[in-house]
């Protein structure tokens, strides 16, 4: 066998060499989702005859594009073509064996992302011992709208099944373990993750899994979801049927997922959308109770993937990607905030003294957004760390907490800036308009990128596991520090809620 050449299950690949590790790209690991195909599970990847070369990166799925600024902030790659299930993998050596795997699952609101992003290069996880794979899925309309006669659901998911199936079938020739998987994602990525932990289909195909700013709490049920697609049908101006849809224009039918996530963040109203109104993702996980039985978090609070290891975190500033760019922070004033709580069910006087203690100086904006952050992220986040907890397989607490400098440093460890150190990518392009011009700090990447590494090895990232007695958590900040319990009194607030 040559030193670059791979057989897989569906043929020979030619990968490349990258920072002295080998890459092997565009792997198709199921057939395209288009034609017969659309709108139906993964079906099996053709097999080829010969080589294929595996050094560029496959098709990424359909997408729309992201709006300004978020375009900007978070840039990623449009490459055409219909053989858009595909992976990439990097590995250290091909005649190694017995090496940990990272199956990343990227994010972007289940809408979209895509495996190809530059910040998700694995060199440097191969650099460190670690086989690491990154993955396409359906997303939108094609990923998760669920009409209800008859289509699958879920497809999205599927696909990321399908994914760790082809892992399991051929890491082993790229010199990983397939016993010995890791499944990481962030926002939607660890949405997937710990909705696959939860899920009876996905048992078997990983042994650990780190959430990073998402957690068991975001699956709609069927009824919302076939409300979602009445909408989308009626925007298309068809029958609400998977016939009449699949039948429209692509690009018709992305400017329609667009056009419905606007009315939904709009105008959320809850008795229109549902549980869509609070997270406002129209195309997301369907309790179909099949395929998902129940809420992630209530399976895994049920034991659902307890002998699974599972690290777990959010940043300190999540919500100020979404309101600091737009300008939204400055148009909160203390009514839109009252109310804000109040929807959330907490008390407001108490809420705003304890939220006020460790923001003292805070705008009524400023305010909103840690409440709102506490609300998505962090408290779901350690809901799912108190699930865990119990079961038999160890559970680890993170925050990020290094903010940017960018918008005159109101951008704060915002939503996705702790990637490029998970994956210590912090001099590839596309995250300056995140960092600014100064270099961000490389010990930080190391810090991160080691006890990612560390925990894909061993099961342990390096500090003691999360109980809910000391609630030990590793804060990543420009000291990185480890914190009992961290914002008590913010946390308290919510027990009951969430």
């Amino acid at each position: 066998m040559a030193d670059n050449i791979v057989k897989t299950k569906q043929g020979a690949v030619r990968g490349i060499n990258s920072e002295g590790v080998m890459a092997f790209k565009g792997i198709p690991y199921a057939a395209p989702p288009f034609g017969p195909n659309r709108f139906l599970p993964p079906q099996p990847a053709s097999g080829w005859e010969g080589v294929r070369e595996a050094n560029a990166f496959g098709p990424t799925v359909p997408k729309p594009p992201y709006f300004p600024p978020f375009d900007k902030l978070l840039p990623e790659p449009v490459i055409e073509g219909e053989d858009c299930l595909n992976l990439n993998v990097w590995t250290p050596n091909l005649g190694a064996s017995g090496l940990p795997v990272m199956v990343w699952i990227h994010g972007g609101a289940f809408a979209n992302g895509t495996g190809a992003i530059d910040a998700y290069d694995g060199a440097r996880f191969a650099r460190d011992g670690v086989v690491c794979v990154t993955i396409n899925y359906r997303l939108g309309a094609d990923g998760f709208l669920f009409v209800g006669d008859g289509d699958s659901a879920n497809r999205g998911i599927l696909d990321q099944i399908a994914a760790l199936e082809w892992v399991q079938a051929n890491i082993e020739a790229f010199g990983g373990d397939p016993v010995s998987v890791t499944i990481f994602g962030e926002s939607a990525g660890a949405m997937s993750v710990t909705t696959l932990l939860s899920m009876p289909r996905a048992e078997g195909l990983f042994r650990r899994a780190i959430a990073q700013s998402g957690a068991g709490h975001h699956a709609i049920s069927a009824a919302t979801a076939q409300k979602v697609a009445r909408y989308l049908a009626e925007k298309l101006e068809v029958e609400p049927t998977s016939a009449a849809i699949i039948a429209v224009p692509l690009a018709k039918l992305l400017q329609a997922q667009v056009e419905l996530s606007t009315d939904a963040f709009q105008n959320p109203d809850p008795q229109r959308w549902g549980e869509v109104a609070a997270n406002l993702m129209p195309f997301e996980p369907v309790i179909d109770g099949d395929i998902i039985p129940a809420m992630p978090i209530v399976r895994i609070g049920g034991g659902a993937g307890a002998n699974v290891d599972i690290l777990v975190g959010s940043n300190a500033d999540e919500e100020r990607l979404f309101m600091v760019p737009n300008g939204v922070i400055n148009y909160i004033n203390q009514d839109i905030l009252h109310g804000t709580l109040a929807a959330y069910g907490l008390p407001v006087e108490k809420t705003l003294e304890a939220y006020r203690a460790n923001h003292p100086d805070a705008s009524p904006g400023d305010l909103m957004e840690a409440i709102v952050t506490d609300w998505f992220f962090r408290i779901p986040a350690i809901r799912l760390a108190e699930a865990h907890s119990t079961g038999s397989g160890s559970t680890y607490m993170y925050e990020f907490a290094w903010k940017s400098p960018q918008y005159d440093g109101k951008l704060g460890a915002c939503h996705a800036l702790e990637i490029p150190f998970v994956f210590d990518t912090l001099d590839r392009e596309g995250y300056e308009e995140m960092f600014g011009a100064a270099p961000p700090p490389q010990e930080l990447a190391d810090a991160m990128h080691a006890a990612w590494v560390a925990f894909a090895k061993h099961g342990d990232p390096g500090w003691p596991k999360y109980d809910q007695e000391q609630r030990t958590t590793m804060e990543f900040g420009p000291t990185s520090q480890l914190v009992n319990d961290p914002r008590a009194e913010q946390r308290k607030l919510w027990e009951g809620l969430r």
